[in-house]
């Protein structure tokens, strides 16, 4: 299956998500569901913008992999004691 990589960010209040070969596009939500929802439902309204407005639509060519959990010492907290 072909398709465009999405990242999803999480900031202080909520998640931001986008696809880096689809530039001008991204969304915000208040939860990852709520953000895979949006760019799901954004990617093919963008793309159907880029078309009528003449602009090229990029091909699919990102790989992605699944995500690999930060070690401990970089999630953990100052006030944590264990840390």
């Amino acid at each position: 299956m072909t398709g465009y990589a999405v990242i999803i960010e999480q900031g202080e209040t909520s998640y931001g998500a986008y696809a880096p070969e689809l530039p001008g596009l991204g969304v915000g939500g208040a939860s990852i569901e709520e953000v895979e929802r949006l760019i799901r439902e954004a990617i093919p309204l963008h793309i159907e913008s880029l078309r009528a407005h003449g602009d090229p639509v990029p091909p699919p060519s990102t790989v992605a992999t699944t995500v690999i959990p930060a070690p401990a010492a970089l999630t953990s907290t100052a006030s944590d004691p264990q840390a």
